[in-house]
């Protein structure tokens, strides 16, 4: 009998399952077209993240820890642009940026940059800016 019974519930398993249509399935959830710059623009933040820690632990020059942020930075701001336009493929080419007269520097933490920025490279503050 216990033979006849797991047969019987097996074939009604392969049955049900074989009844189940398509149509009833419930939709996947549908791909956002952001998702790789998300995932990049968090992969450049932690990048950032463990680039400061190791120019606190001393692996790293000044002038190497300063360099490799701009180029994060400036990375991260491409990635920006382009989820703010949309997500778009291809980023349209930028003049070089013209060298600050004078260096910038953040009233809360008292870090020094050589161009102007709205927002603090080492603490986030905004920074003052001249006229305003």
């Amino acid at each position: 009998m216990l033979t006849l019974s797991a047969v019987v519930v097996t074939v009604a398993v392969f049955l049900y399952t074989l009844s189940v249509r398509a149509k009833d399935l419930p939709a996947p959830e549908p791909i956002s077209p952001f998702k790789h710059l998300e995932e990049r623009k968090a992969a450049i933040y932690d990048n950032l993240r463990d680039l400061q820690f190791e120019y606190r632990l001393g692996k790293l020059s000044e002038r190497d820890y300063q360099q490799t942020k701009q180029d994060l930075q400036r990375e991260l701001a491409a990635v920006l642009a382009q989820i703010d336009r949309g997500g778009e493929a291809s980023l349209p080419a930028r003049p070089a940026p013209k060298p600050a007269a004078a260096a910038a520097a953040c009233p809360h933490c008292g870090a020094r940059f050589d161009k102007p920025m709205k927002f603090c490279g080492e603490c986030g503050k905004p920074l003052a800016r001249e006229g305003a």
